[in-house]
């Protein structure tokens, strides 16, 4: 379980596909220390939460590796990842730890798209749009995941919505390269989907 607060940016250094392409295998370098990472942890990347299998020390720098399995591929940005691809990372929620975010699962939902962007003097606005599917989920003042940030929707119009991004959140993760026609992973809130199966179910 995760907040989205995004804790660091990882830097994809080798990526290695299986035959059939159905597993890749990442490995990530980052700023966390390598003793507190254990083999079996979950790190949300990029919204998509995925499970250490090594980790080390190279220099100075500490790097984990991870599988992304077809599925992942299938429903998430993680198929367009390659060397050099930055991810916003998370680590799992420990108790005790501050809930600053709001309830992420790290189970991304499916794909965003950037319509727009646009820079106002103390902040950036980005519209987006998904599919028809996932907007049902999607609120003004709601919360929202997108490549694993927990952002506040602003507006909504049938499947497009925005978000207003402040200068911190820009400089700590990597929304601050996004532009229209990028892809973000999305996860809608968790209550507003089981408040919906509640409803269904009436």
């Amino acid at each position: 379980m995760f907040t989205g607060i995004v804790t660091d940016i990882g830097e994809i250094t080798k990526l290695a596909a299986t035959a059939q392409g159905q597993l890749h295998r990442l490995r990530i370098v980052c700023h966390y220390d390598q003793t507190t990472i254990a083999d079996g942890a979950s790190i949300a990347c990029n919204g998509v939460c995925l499970t250490v299998v090594a980790s080390g020390v190279d220099g100075e720098t500490t790097w984990f590796e991870v599988d992304a399995a077809a599925e992942t591929l299938a429903m998430t940005t993680a198929r367009h990842w390659a060397v050099g691809t930055r991810l916003n990372l998370e680590r799992a929620l420990k108790i005790g730890d501050e809930l600053g975010g709001h309830i992420v699962a790290g189970h991304a939902d499916g794909i965003a798209t950037i319509v727009s962007r646009e820079d106002l003097p103390d902040m950036a606005r980005f519209e987006l749009k998904t599919t028809r599917e996932l907007a049902r989920f999607v609120a003004p003042k709601g919360s929202v995941a997108l490549d694993g940030v927990s952002l506040t929707v602003n507006t909504v119009q049938d499947v497009a919505f925005s978000v207003l991004i402040i200068p911190h959140t820009l400089d700590v993760t990597t929304l601050s390269s996004w532009h229209a026609g990028i892809e973000a992973n999305i996860e809608v809130d968790l209550m507003a989907r089981y408040a919906a199966r509640l409803a269904e179910m009436k």
